[in-house]
């Protein structure tokens, strides 16, 4: 099984203001028609999207859902339940989770929201990260890597420059 990252940060490495605002992402001065900056592609080859409770909640601000049609699980130990959006809620450890999704046939996950990613890289579960920077120093946030008991080695990929200033890399996670 493939566990992917895909995530915007700030230069300064923050994926969302302190009150969890992520208006900046949208900003029209970042717009190229036409341009999703390979969201499309990578969305095309996930089976199952697997966020935390902060995430989804930021999320069902979004209208429309952008997750139609796709599989999402919300790993929270907060939530009771899950609204009309079609999530499943779990309570398991990322690596139990993975194992479940393995059985059940997902070969492709994609990890979104700084504190799932953050767990799933201290376990040693994540196979890839592609993070796209965004022109802008926000000084201070929601920060993209928090602390960690050990270093995460990486082998660049590739990396592309747009027009805009964004500049899109991918590593894959060395073990």
């Amino acid at each position: 099984m493939k566990v992917s990252v895909y995530i915007a940060a700030s230069v300064d490495g923050y994926i969302a203001q302190k009150n969890g605002d992520v208006s900046w992402l949208h900003d029209a001065r970042y717009a190229i028609a036409g341009q999703d900056f390979g969201y499309a592609a990578f969305m095309n080859d996930v089976d199952c999207i697997v966020m935390g409770r902060n995430t989804y909640e930021k999320v069902l601000e979004f209208d429309p859902w952008p997750f139609a049609g796709k599989r999402v699980v919300v790993l929270s130990s907060r939530l009771l339940s899950i609204d009309q959006s079609g999530a499943e809620l779990s309570t398991e450890s990322p690596a139990v989770l993975l194992q479940k999704l393995a059985a059940e046939g997902i070969k492709k996950v994609y990890l979104d929201g700084g504190k799932t990613i953050q767990s799933f890289l201290r376990d040693g579960l994540v196979n890839e990260i592609t993070i796209t920077r965004i022109p802008i120093l926000l000084g201070s946030g929601l920060p993209l890597f928090g602390q960690m008991d050990a270093s995460v080695h990486l082998q660049h990929s590739k990396s592309h420059a747009y027009a805009n200033g964004f500049v899109q890399s991918t590593w894959f996670v060395m073990r």
